[in-house]
């Protein structure tokens, strides 16, 4: 019963503080979730830079001997070469070189929207405007575009488009052939208004049609690549699908929508997948593949002036049966971007990027699901820091938040390396973030207004240091009580009605004030709970509302101190004050008792009223300290010897009181052992019944010295035995019966 009450009773008052916390902080986390949905596209920029960082932490692994090579018009090859734009046959002649080798596919990373100026066609009609003749062998090549026509037509090559809406220009028909699982994609997709072709003659030489543009970033860093893009009202797979269909020599792409058989078909339509050949890419809602990025470390590259000067069947084992891709690394060439892994980085090693992972089927996603897990995570982890804050210290609250917040990076962190998913940890630790931050003042103010109320209400009561333990548990100061093992002390002043008759109000005041500063004194010392001053008297009580350990014991050395402080009191004073101090021990209620406007921290029941009992008693017996025997069963290397066996008023059953007479010191003296063990067999005659032997072997002990602190109990025990002896009780327990209170 009391375990359960302690629990019930201890537990109980915090419910309304941590109702309101709880609710306040629901309150928080749905405002934090809305501001997150709210603002999504914005936190989106956060979120990036969250991912980045990841893949700098841990980059895709590179692959060994990766399908894909880039041939670089860097500036070497300019300066050996010649300036840009280079004359198409030269370009012819490159693609040649490279379809020689082997390549399975060469895709042009730009386009070429212009006729070549350096043809000898219009070189000679421009001569001629000036009146100037010049002789040309009959089958001289006029036109250097046709020449790179040519050559584009004898390989499997892949021309680049730019699609953009800042310019209206027609675009040429993509070459791909494109089936839809589900809806057309231009339903949905985002479309450009029009875009930059090559030459009708290249692009009618050409295998492949695919756009290299990349889709603008606030940040200008690239993340993802279309893999399918709308212009024109025409669909066109990105340059690095279109080199991958054109090496596989499919005849065309498959788009899978969400509402095609057996995709998910809730929400607004949306690209899921895109399959060209034997291979299939995974596509987000816009058509955009999310670049992995590894920064091909083992990637081919030949510059592009080794191919046109240099000994080209060097390259052969490198080319063959790979997807060529030709671009520029060269600053003026402007191709030059920025990757979650470099500040610079030439474009075309972003298609490179995109078909490594096609080819090795290595894919960064992020799940259908990644939404609903985020806000999952949001709402768990927030709750849970709110239980912990509703209950726990503010640094116990910190750990925990920071805990949660690691626990957070680190769930997204194992998506990321171990699934390669991409979960966003921002929404979580916003809402972690609104929770503390709102709700820790609040808590911090709260426990520091309950700490002061403890303080004050128990300062005078209890020793700083219990005032400062109970300060952590302030919400234990409620109306009602809970039961607990506590000691129980009384004590009072002899004859203090008669004193106080010959004292002047002042003169009383002071003598009390005197008296009582040094009880609560040596009372505080010994982790006492002071319960209340009723005039000289003085009730106090151990283990509540704070454990003490070894209470009994604490409360038997108070009683000690407090007649030592006596003695030095009347030394002082000259004055000749005795007080009479009862002890008891077992179960009460404790707690803050009284009425809704009023209530003050005390104990109440049969344990405090035979203290009370027993300190009456001390006035009867002649004695200074008095316990019970639970007291003494738990302190019992004490000095203690028997008083008697009393059935107090109220109660039924006897209860055997003791006379504390010195602390553990005292009890191993040799005088103190002898008078113990002649006080007992006066009792054990005593109660035996044999009168006329307890009287004499008393009278025997009162004429030893160190009896002399029992005098007025062993008179009393003389007075006693007298009367038995002259009038013997016909039925006999040795078993006293007080009275009076």
């Amino acid at each position: 019963m009391s375990a359960n009450l302690r629990r019930g009773n201890k537990q109980q008052p915090r419910r309304p503080r941590s109702f309101k916390l709880l609710l306040g902080g629901v309150a928080v986390l749905l405002l934090a979730l809305c501001v997150d949905t709210v603002f999504r596209d914005g936190l989106s920029r956060l979120s990036d830079l969250v991912f980045d960082g990841f893949q700098r932490a841990a980059p895709r692994a590179a692959t060994a001997d990766p399908g894909v090579l880039v041939v670089d018009i860097d500036e070497a090859s300019l300066a050996r070469v010649g300036q840009w734009p280079w004359p198409r046959d030269q370009m012819g002649q490159l693609v040649d070189t490279v379809g020689s080798l082997g390549a399975a596919a060469i895709a042009f990373d730009m386009v070429f929207t212009e006729p070549d100026r350096t043809s000898l066609g219009p070189q000679l009609k421009r001569l001629q405007a000036q009146g100037i003749a010049i002789q040309v062998a009959p089958n001289a090549p006029l036109d250097n575009d046709q020449l790179f026509a040519e050559a584009i037509a004898r390989n499997p090559v892949v021309m680049g488009v730019a699609l953009s809406s800042e310019t209206g220009r027609a675009l040429s028909p993509p070459l791909a052939g494109l089936s839809f699982a589900g809806s057309d994609p231009r339903a949905y997709l985002p479309a450009f208004e029009g875009g930059l072709s090559n030459l009708p003659v290249l692009t009618a030489a050409a295998t492949g049609i695919g756009s290299f543009s990349f889709p603008p970033a606030r940040d200008n860093i690239i993340r993802a690549m279309p893999l399918v893009a709308s212009a024109d009202g025409q669909l066109y797979p990105g340059l690095g699908v279109e080199a991958l269909r054109v090496a596989q020599s499919a005849s065309g792409l498959l788009l899978r929508s969400s509402d095609a058989s057996g995709e998910r078909a809730a929400g607004p339509l949306a690209l899921t997948a895109v399959k060209v050949g034997m291979l299939e890419l995974p596509a987000a809602a816009d058509g955009r593949f999310r670049i992995h990025y590894s920064a091909m470390p083992h990637m081919t590259v030949i510059p592009a002036w080794q191919l046109l000067q240099g000994d080209a069947a060097a390259w052969a084992d490198k080319v063959e049966g790979r997807v060529v891709l030709i671009g520029t690394s060269a600053i003026g060439l402007r191709d030059i971007v920025a990757t979650p892994l470099a500040a610079a980085e030439p474009g075309v090693n972003v298609h490179a990027e995109l078909i490594d992972q096609a080819l090795n089927q290595q894919f960064l996603q992020r799940p259908d699901w990644a939404r609903g897990a985020e806000v999952l995570v949001a709402v768990v982890s927030s709750l849970l820091l709110l239980l912990v804050l509703a209950g726990a210290r503010p640094l116990l609250s910190s750990l925990a938040f920071a805990l949660l917040l690691g626990g957070v990076f680190g769930l997204a962190w194992w998506a990321y390396t171990r699934h390669a998913w991409l979960l966003d940890p921002l929404p979580a630790l916003l809402c972690l973030l609104a929770v503390f931050v709102s709700m820790m003042p609040t808590l911090l103010f709260v426990g520091n207004r309950e700490k002061r109320f403890v303080r004050s209400a128990f300062s005078r009561y209890l020793s700083p240091a219990l005032v400062e333990r109970l300060s952590h548990d302030a919400q234990a100061l409620q109306l009602g009580g809970e039961t607990r093992q506590i000691t129980v002390l009384f004590s009072d002043i002899r004859g203090f009605t008669a004193l106080s008759e010959n004292l002047s109000p002042d003169a009383l005041t002071t003598l009390l004030n005197d008296f009582l500063t040094p009880m609560t004194d040596v009372l505080l010392a010994h982790e006492a709970t002071i319960d209340k001053y009723i005039g000289d008297a003085i009730m106090a009580f151990w283990n509540a509302p704070v454990d003490i350990a070894a209470h009994p014991r604490k409360a038997c050395l108070a009683a000690l101190g407090m007649a030592a402080a006596v003695d030095a009191l009347n030394r002082e004073r000259g004055s000749a004050l005795r007080i009479g101090v009862g002890l008891n021990m077992g179960e009460a209620c404790v707690g803050n008792l009284g009425s809704q406007q009023r209530f003050s921290y005390s104990a109440i029941g049969d344990t405090v009223n035979l203290a009370s009992r027993v300190e009456s008693l001390t006035k009867y017996y002649g004695v200074t300290l008095m316990v019970t025997d639970a007291v003494r069963a738990e302190a019992a290397d004490l000095a203690y010897v028997e008083v008697d066996r009393v059935r107090v008023v109220g109660r039924n059953e006897p209860v055997q009181l003791f006379a504390l007479l010195g602390d553990a010191q005292l009890a191993q003296q040799a005088e103190f052992a002898s008078l113990a063990q002649a006080h007992a067999q006066v009792l054990a005659l005593y109660r035996g019944g044999e009168f006329c032997a307890a009287l004499n072997a008393l009278q025997l002990l009162r004429m030893q010295t160190c009896a002399a602190s029992l005098s007025a109990l062993h008179a009393l025990y003389v007075q006693r035995l007298e009367q038995l002896i002259i009038h013997p009780p016909t039925q006999w327990d040795g078993i006293f019966t007080a009275t009076s209170k």
